[in-house]
């Protein structure tokens, strides 16, 4: 977990304090044994874990800046990334986790209880509800989502939720630049438009994965998202 530490601060500058430790190694250790119960992530050692879900996940800290989002919603967030990660570096952070399969959003509710966070919900309503939902529309600082949908589909997923001059956030893999290309006209019609595409290097990760940041700058238009199942049957173009 120091080595873990090390590399935290090496790629965003944040060093972890004791408290924000102990609660990796918390979450490392259920989540370990969740797995050994239920397929809740394809990573099963302690080193994957701590690289692939914990340090991808808070690389998202690099599109931040000085920007703390103070309510910010995870679509498909699964075991938990990259929400609860930031989450542990920003406590007072408002944190929804979506999660539409039981035993993840199960999971979720265990390891938000274990660490004692407050200002956290967990839902499993599917996106494209939740931005038609008043309470949720353009409500949030920061949408984000990891190895969710392809981007121009996770635009008309996320974008709706974000409040003009939001952050749209998604963490992609070595496709991400191509798929940029193909969503570029889907943001623009969701209101959003292309701020930052960063690679991100992680140690023992040959594959590049990239952090796409897409900017809020105009309402989105009453008709997105779609029904449900609409966006990835019928992507915008």
């Amino acid at each position: 977990m120091e080595n873990l530490r090390q590399e935290i601060t090496r790629q965003t500058g944040y060093t972890l304090n004791e408290i924000q430790m102990t609660h990796f190694l918390t979450y490392e250790r259920e989540l370990l044994d969740w797995n050994q119960r239920f397929n809740l992530t394809a990573v099963r050692d302690s080193q994957g874990v701590q690289i692939k879900h914990f340090l991808d996940s808070l690389t998202c800290l690099l599109a931040f800046g000085d920007s703390i989002p103070n309510r910010l919603v995870d679509i498909g967030t699964g075991a938990g990334f990259p929400g609860i990660p930031l989450k542990i570096i920003f406590p007072q952070m408002q944190l929804t986790l979506v999660e539409s399969v039981g035993k993840k959003a199960q999971f979720c509710r265990h390891i938000v209880q274990t660490l004692k966070f407050d200002k956290t919900e967990i839902l499993t309503y599917r996106a494209e509800e939740m931005g038609q939902m008043p309470i949720h529309r353009e409500k949030y600082d920061c949408a984000v989502a990891r190895a969710v949908a392809n981007l121009p589909i996770l635009a008309e997923y996320l974008l709706p939720l974000v409040k003009v001059g939001g952050l749209m956030l998604a963490q992609k893999g070595e496709n991400g630049p191509a798929e940029v290309h193909s969503a570029e006209g889907p943001i623009k019609i969701l209101g959003g438009s292309m701020q930052k595409i960063k690679e991100v290097h992680l140690p023992g990760v040959t594959e590049t994965r990239y952090l796409i940041s897409i900017k809020k700058v105009a309402a989105t238009p009453p008709a997105y998202p779609r029904r449900v199942g609409i966006p990835s049957k019928s992507p915008l173009k």
